[in-house]
């Protein structure tokens, strides 16, 4: 599956990303997607020199972008020795074939890229299985765009033919390779629905959260554990299951597949057994790093993944992270009576607490700040989970 894979034989490739800013999203808003799809560029190892952006009331159907932009771009491509462009959202084929045909160098979506941060992330046969999987559903409808030998052939008498049934076989083959991933992964899903069921009368917790918010970083901090934490985006994909004991409560934490925004539909398929450790737990636990400038953002996306999952109406405590790195920030629906319009950690506390009436903490996992009122916290909640499921259990 090299097709999916960024190579860095003499160093990162030099990128370009380019955004829309359609009607229903602000040129802020497009400046934040930019930023976040750059840091999954240089997760994947590119490095970003330059962005481009462009107003239109919808994705133009050829070329998504507009042909005198698409004219920019190539320009700088050949000035700048570009060999990568990266857009922010899914290309069709028909629109990845012609770009690529414009700017002759590799083009990628952003499903594409978050694809090869996962192939590149993926450790067990588990995750890589589902991301196999996710990469050869991407693949099919786009086969086409990668026989552009046969396009620099003249037409004639026994060129058609042979292209098309080359084609055709390989599309076969993806087809059964597809069917094969499948029966392995409902095997593995099976596999993982026993031993979830065999971890006894337990409650199980799982970190959820937006990508790189440190659920690793806290899952290693109550497990005494060494889940591996960095500064990139999806640094987990395989869902970690320890036993924690706060105050002599025994329960199982799971740290989960971080979320993000246009996350590939295919991913969501493939990852359904990882996604269903947050379907059985019995409490959530929403990670946010409240230092990131459009957390509230982040939160929503979290969010709307739940109930994608039909998840939403679990027990959920929210764990605000990075409280060192808190700035006052501007947060809307907030009473017109606040002065300065910019919220001291205090003031969003109180607005938080007096608006969700949900159990949270403000925590700093990294200096250690506020642990043991989060482990208080979660012993109240794991508790009070306990005793409604098994409520003829001794505690310890």
């Amino acid at each position: 599956m090299e097709e999916f894979k960024i190579t860095q034989n003499k160093g990162p490739e030099r990128a370009i990303i380019v955004g829309l800013v359609l009607p229903n999203v602000s040129e802020d808003q497009v400046t934040e997607y930019l930023d976040e799809l750059e840091f999954l560029a240089d997760t994947a190892g590119a490095k970003v020199i330059e962005r481009f952006t462009q107003k239109a009331v919808t994705p133009y159907p050829k070329t998504f972008i507009g042909s005198g932009k698409l004219a920019e771009i190539q320009h700088f491509v050949l000035d700048n020795d570009i060999n990568l462009v990266i857009f922010d959202d899914e290309l069709s084929p028909s629109q990845l074939r012609n770009i690529e045909t414009s700017l002759k160098v590799k083009i990628l979506d952003r499903s594409n890229l978050i694809l090869d941060i996962f192939a590149k992330r993926a450790r067990t046969a588990h995750a890589k299985t589902q991301v196999e999987l996710a990469q050869y559903q991407y693949l099919l409808p786009r086969l086409t765009g990668l026989w552009t030998h046969l396009e620099r052939q003249k037409g004639g008498i026994g060129m058609r033919g042979p292209g098309e049934t080359e084609i055709e076989t390989d599309r076969r083959i993806i087809r059964d390779k597809i069917a094969l991933l499948r029966k392995r992964l409902e095997k593995i899903d099976k596999q993982m629905a026993t031993q979830r069921k065999n971890r006894g009368r337990m409650i199980r917790a799982s970190l959820i959260g937006y990508t790189n918010v440190g659920k690793s970083t806290l899952m290693n901090s109550l497990t005494d554990s060494n889940v591996f934490a960095e500064n990139k985006l999806f640094a987990t994909l395989d869902t970690t299951v320890r036993k924690v004991v706060v105050k002599n409560l025994p329960f199982l934490l799971s740290d989960t597949v971080g979320f993000i925004r246009k996350l590939p539909h295919h991913l969501v398929e493939s990852f359904k057994s990882t996604l269903d450790e947050v379907r059985e737990s019995d409490v959530l636990i929403h990670v946010v790093d409240i230092s990131h400038p459009n957390f509230l953002e982040q939160m929503d996306t979290v969010k709307n993944t739940l109930v994608e999952l039909k998840v939403f109406d679990k027990p959920l405590i929210t764990v605000f992270n990075k409280i060192d790195a808190f700035k006052p920030k501007d947060i809307e629906h907030y009473p017109d009576s606040h002065a300065n319009g910019h919220l001291s950690l205090k003031e969003f506390k109180d607005w938080w607490v007096e608006k969700e009436h949900s159990p949270c903490v403000f925590v700093s996992v990294l200096k250690k700040t506020n642990m043991d009122e989060l482990k208080n916290l979660l012993y109240d909640q794991i508790r009070d989970r306990h005793m409604k499921i098994y409520p003829h259990q001794m505690l310890y």
